[in-house]
């Protein structure tokens, strides 16, 4: 039955109505009509899309909630990587962060934008002409989960931007969380129903988020507010990310109410202090402030490292503290061989969470805190941070309480503890042998964001190990399934899903292969640019320390762990064993190399282009065989400059770095000019 006009005109009129209340409710906080009303008119589009179901569109107020569960949580890749925010925890480190931002800027005042920061889940939502068509988590900056059927479900999410002239194609990040009220009317409900309470907001958020079923999602008391963009295509947006936020604003989308753009040090100092005195006022967790520079092309300048961008600092609050008793101290050994102390202590509730153990850092930190086993002290925890022993009650002190002695020899493997000259950290001498870093080894390689072996859990691999079935992680891939069913908790579908799962993980990526691997400092974000840089294993595998360093944001620290890794011949061997075994990704290393006529120079850009944005000058450069790096280093062939260059030209100077202005750039470009 083709659906009448006044059908039609009646549906898109009760989109728009319904959509204008909800943006004057949800953004505006200034509710129009009685909630009565509002659910009459909800009421009626959804008779008349039942009677109409041709006229159901994404952006309809009805379409919130799927009809059914989904099966699984696909992957979504970020265009834009979700880079996380560096964290300062003292007044000191805002200081620091404030100088390098004025120094590699070479300018005296920054304006920054100031925002709280919500305890929640970060969120990605991509808008094709103007309507919701995916939500995704953060995940690992790079690659995230497909929540589209739950982001949907949150009032708070706009199903459609209110303005045509938005761009064709805009991504908004957001942070998804669960008000306190919220929070504690789920948790009662959740104790009627004889079901285990949430920990904290934070928590339940993420666990809604993640559900397959859309309608428990939308039984929970999810919001949202949008902190920034990603990806943009065919639109026009201001120059300042105060004003970018404000255009959301314009366009439906919920931003956070106490956006405030301070001056310099000064500013942030007053925005912090009037927060802190705010937030037990709000109506929402927050743990800190984030300070971004405002203006665009100053953060465009600044540039960001692997994990985060220069131009933007969260500060946390001070955390909770609780006074609680250590039982004893003892030391844990980690994949990488470090020697951990491990404060026991009596539980206690702080931070959100239940503690019942403390790091302790090294010896030297048990030290200069003189703490002993029995003392009372004060544990301190902050969001996700691990907790920590922050001090001793000296006057509490009971006659009883013991020195703490670190271990001469490994206390797993009984191998030989080493320090490193001018290094706090110890570790024990017996590399794979050790069966602590055996266990930590496997776990991390088989987990899912490296090698992804679904059901290869902690307690099989540490039974796997007890029992000697794997001595390192390439034999993983000799289990049999009859080797499995003897285990504790392993049936014959058990055993025969894993092997699956083993068999499955063999074809993988390079980045998540080199992330498996453990190797020291080179996390998933590290292991991206350098699968970018070089293409293949063995051209890795082969590098020395100072080509390592020529990669951006790699430094000699972790270019000497990446070369002493492959220098170890037991690490070629388990590599080889895994090879052996059918461990294969998409290699690059047989194809020839494309010569261009910048290939092997570096280039770093600086100040504002009049012909073209930095962006579209960078990939000119790449498509030309360059290399583009965001800070000026002894390895950069050449520096442009444009309008209002900033401390990067001092630097190339002092360098003696060939500098190009505009007009030798672009003929540099043309392939005419080559200094």
């Amino acid at each position: 039955m083709v659906a009448p006009a006044p059908a039609k005109d009646r549906i898109q009129a009760l989109k728009e109505l319904i959509n204008n209340y909800d943006y004057a409710y949800y953004v505006m906080d200034n509710p129009l009509i009685p909630d009565s009303e509002y659910d009459r008119l909800i009421r009626e589009l959804r008779v008349l899309e039942e009677n109409y179901p041709e006229l159901i569109t994404l952006d309809s107020p009805t379409q919130r909630v799927g009809a059914k569960p989904i099966k699984f949580l696909g992957e979504v890749k970020h265009e834009v990587p979700m880079l996380s925010l560096n964290n300062a925890f003292h007044e000191g480190e805002l200081v620091d962060f404030h100088r390098r931002v004025k120094a590699r800027l070479g300018i005296e005042r920054v304006d920054y934008a100031a925002e709280p920061k919500l305890d929640g889940l970060a969120v990605s939502l991509l808008y094709q002409d103007g309507v919701l068509v995916q939500g995704a988590t953060r995940g690992d900056g790079v690659t995230g989960e497909d929540v589209t059927h739950n982001i949907r479900t949150i009032p708070t999410v706009s199903l459609c931007l209110r303005d045509e002239k938005a761009p064709s194609l805009l991504e908004v990040r957001g942070e998804v969380y669960m008000p306190r009220k919220g929070f504690e009317r789920l948790n009662r409900e959740q104790i009627v129903k004889g079901e285990k309470p949430f920990v904290n907001p934070r928590n339940a958020a993420a666990g809604s988020l993640r559900q397959l079923d859309s309608r428990i999602a939308a039984s929970r008391p999810l919001a949202i507010f949008c902190y920034g963009i990603g990806q943009v295509e065919q639109g026009i947006l201001p120059d300042r990310h105060s004003e970018v936020l404000c255009q959301l604003k314009q366009w439906g989308l919920r931003i956070l109410p106490h956006l405030q753009v301070v001056e310099g040090l000064a500013g942030c100092k007053k925005y912090y202090q009037h927060m802190l005195d705010m937030r037990d006022k709000l109506p929402y967790e927050i743990d800190g402030v984030v300070f971004k520079v405002d203006y665009l092309n100053q953060q465009q300048t600044l540039g960001s490292l692997a994990r985060a961008p220069r131009w933007a600092l969260a500060y946390k609050f001070p955390a909770q503290e609780e006074l609680t008793q250590i039982l004893d101290i003892e030391v844990q050994v980690g994949r990488t061989g470090a020697l951990t102390p491990v404060a026991w202590l009596q539980p206690i509730f702080v931070g959100g969470v239940t503690v019942s153990k403390a790091t302790l850092h090294n010896e030297g930190e048990i030290r200069r805190k003189d703490i002993r086993i029995g003392d009372t002290v004060y544990v301190r925890r902050a969001g996700d941070v691990i907790p920590e022993i922050v001090k001793v009650v000296l006057e509490e002190r009971l006659p009883g309480s013991r020195l703490f002695q670190m271990p001469r020899q490994c206390p797993v493997c009984d191998s030989e503890i080493v320090k490193e000259e001018g290094r706090a950290i110890a570790r024990c001498s017996g590399g794979l042998y050790c069966p602590a870093q055996r266990k930590e080894a496997v776990k991390h390689f088989a987990a899912r964001r490296a090698m992804d072996i679904n059901g290869l859990g902690d307690k099989l691999v540490e039974q796997l190990v007890k029992r000697g079935l794997i001595k390192d992680v390439a034999d993983l891939y000799d289990l049999t399934k009859e080797q499995l069913v003897g285990l504790e908790r392993m049936g014959q579908k058990s055993a025969a899903n894993l092997i699956n799962a083993i068999q499955q993980s063999k074809h993988t990526t390079l980045p998540r292969f080199l992330y498996a691997l453990g190797i020291r400092e080179v996390g998933e974000a590290t292991a991206q640019v350098l699968t970018k840089e070089f293409g293949s294993l063995a051209a890795l595998a082969s590098a020395s320390e100072e080509r390592l360093q020529q990669v951006v944001d790699i430094g000699p620290v972790v270019a000497a762990h990446i070369a002493a890794f492959f220098r170890q011949l037991h690490n070629c061997q388990v590599i080889q064993s895994l090879q052996e075994a059918g461990v294969c990704w998409p290699e690059l290393e047989h194809k020839a190399p494309i010569v261009r006529p910048l290939s092997g120079r570096t280039f770093v850009l600086t100040g504002t282009l009049e012909s073209m944005t930095r962006e579209q000058a960078k990939e000119r450069l790449q498509a030309l065989g360059g290399k583009v790096s965001g800070s000026v280093s002894p390895h950069t062939d050449y520096l442009i400059i444009g309008a209002k260059p900033g401390s990067k030209l001092i630097k190339a100077r002092n360098l003696e770095i060939t500098i190009l202005d505009e007009t030798n750039f672009l003929n540099l470009l043309d392939d005419t000019f080559f200094p």
